[in-house]
């Protein structure tokens, strides 16, 4: 039983570490994404967390007739673009009223693959990283 007790003691702590890179990540994310829509459209938006039904938005945050939603991951592959492209189907779909006449569908990471960022560019998602856009910023009207 001892060592069962110390096992999972190293796993909770192994949790704990997790959950404060992942908030750091994400914090990092938020900063270098308000930055950069200060920088590119002289807007300032507070980003969040949303929840929607069963869903989850990393990004998101609103202010006047622009809404900004996306995802924060370490790497991106062309999967993670669908299925935000699908968020924000159900969002116009189910909760049209969380969204606003221009849209910027951005994902925050470290890496993406070619076949994501390839994705992206046709969906006008905007693929950003600390060091700089690896597609990018895109305003679409709806």
């Amino acid at each position: 039983w001892e060592g069962q007790s110390k096992l999972w003691e190293e796993v909770r702590a192994l949790r704990r570490s997790q959950e404060r890179l992942t908030i750091s990540f994400e914090e990092e994310a938020r900063e270098v994404v308000r930055g950069r829509l200060r920088e590119a459209l002289g807007v300032e938006i507070e980003l969040d967390r949303l929840y929607f039904d069963d869903e989850e938005l990393d990004l998101y945050g609103v202010v006047d007739d622009l809404v900004v939603v996306g995802e924060v991951s370490l790497r991106v592959g062309s999967s993670l673009v669908e299925e935000l492209l699908e968020k924000v189907e159900r969002l116009s779909r189910d909760k049209p009223y969380l969204l606003r006449r221009r849209v910027v569908k951005v994902i925050y990471a470290s890496v993406a693959t070619p076949e994501a960022l390839r994705l992206a560019l046709e969906r006008k998602v905007w693929i950003a990283t600390i060091r700089g856009d690896l597609t990018p910023l895109a305003v679409e009207e709806r």
